[in-house]
């Protein structure tokens, strides 16, 4: 048997590390995930997927990561019910492994500009936009 996920895609908030009774670190995340094939309006949709990582994971990804950085993670695939107000809860989640940088410092500046005393702030110059796609391959590059 094999359960084994792989994500690249843009965390959707700042990661907020906590810590469970026994004091263990624990992280709760959405990574955004673009799909690979654009809607009927020529749009590109993301799928949302929840993830959870402990202990020295959680403390890497909220060290090193925040909201709108590309990450890479792997794990596996975890489902969780709970019952709340009566009614029974059930949570689809990846376990998160292991977590890995994609884009340079560098890149994920110029993705999320905060707000610095640089030469650009008091020029019309602007930052270069850069790509949204991985690889900079659309649909269209493909054979098939």
């Amino acid at each position: 048997m094999l359960n084994k996920a792989i994500l690249v895609g843009r965390l959707t908030r700042d990661p907020e590390l906590k810590s469970t009774q026994t004091g263990v670190s624990v992280l709760n995340f959405t990574v955004a995930v673009p799909r690979r094939f654009k809607d009927a309006n020529g749009e590109r949709q993301s799928d949302f997927i929840n993830c959870v990582a402990f202990r020295q994971t959680a403390e890497f990804i909220s060290s090193w990561f925040k909201k709108g950085n590309i990450i890479s993670i792997d794990g596996s695939i975890q489902t969780r019910n709970y019952e709340k107000d009566g009614q029974r809860i059930y949570v689809t989640e990846v376990l998160v492994d292991n977590a890995s940088f994609v884009e340079s410092r560098r890149d994920s500046e110029y993705n999320n500009p905060q707000p610095q005393k640089d030469t650009f702030a008091d020029t019309d110059q602007s930052l270069p936009e850069m790509p949204t796609e991985f690889g900079g391959v659309t649909d269209d590059d493909l054979p098939f």
